[in-house]
């Protein structure tokens, strides 16, 4: 892929996770908003929607840099396992699908809701499932548990800052950008190196 397509991508992410952030933050920022709202106060709304695009930027940013790095991992595990690979990546989903229930439990002392742990973990598989699904079907059968381990795996992993603060509004204000960032790179990588393949049909590009 030329310069030119990564500059086109890269900004298209930081955008659509801008969007994601600030869209999300009129539901879990609600009270900002009527704050500055009622009575109307320009300057404070103006920086409410700053402080929220921005924080959507930057999620966006460590998306992309946890997308980069999935696609070095995914190589690298193809090189080392071989075969194996696609079995170890199940593992890995398993084993990170039942942390993002286990370790945010735990660290509330018990305070917290476990089913809602147990709901978050589930939506996030089911919406890596779809996702890894409607990605196999635009390439191939092979392409499924590579796009489940990106959707599920390394989103968890980008998702940990997130984990980790007091509350949930930065946890959602973070999640919903990496997915829209994360869902968006995926779809559409390979149709960016399919584009390259047929104006130069003798360069090799390997797909997500």
């Amino acid at each position: 892929m030329n310069s030119r397509k990564w500059v086109g991508l890269f900004l298209k992410t930081l955008i659509l996770g801008g969007l994601a952030g600030l869209i999300t933050s009129f539901f879990v920022k609600t009270e900002d908003y009527i704050r500055v709202l009622n009575p109307i106060d320009l300057f404070g709304l103006l920086g409410v929607v700053l402080f929220c695009f921005g924080l959507g930027l930057v999620f966006s940013l460590v998306s992309q840099t946890g997308f980069f790095a999935y696609l070095f991992i995914n190589q690298f595990g193809l090189g080392f396992f071989r075969s194996f690979w696609p079995t170890v990546q199940v593992l890995l989903i398993a084993f990170v699908v039942f942390d993002l229930v286990y370790f945010p439990y735990t660290s509330t002392d018990g305070e917290g809701s476990l089913m809602a742990y147990i709901l978050m973990s589930a939506a996030i598989l089911v919406y890596g499932l779809v996702i890894a699904k409607i990605k196999a079907k635009q390439t191939n059968q092979r392409a499924f548990i590579p796009a489940l381990f990106l959707m599920v795996v390394m989103t968890a992993v980008e998702w940990v800052p997130g984990l980790r603060t007091s509350g949930t509004d930065y946890a959602w204000l973070m999640i919903i950008p990496l997915l829209v960032c994360n869902t968006y790179q995926l779809l559409v990588l390979h149709r960016l190196t399919n584009s390259d393949q047929k104006e130069n049909p003798k360069s090799k590009s390997n797909k997500a």
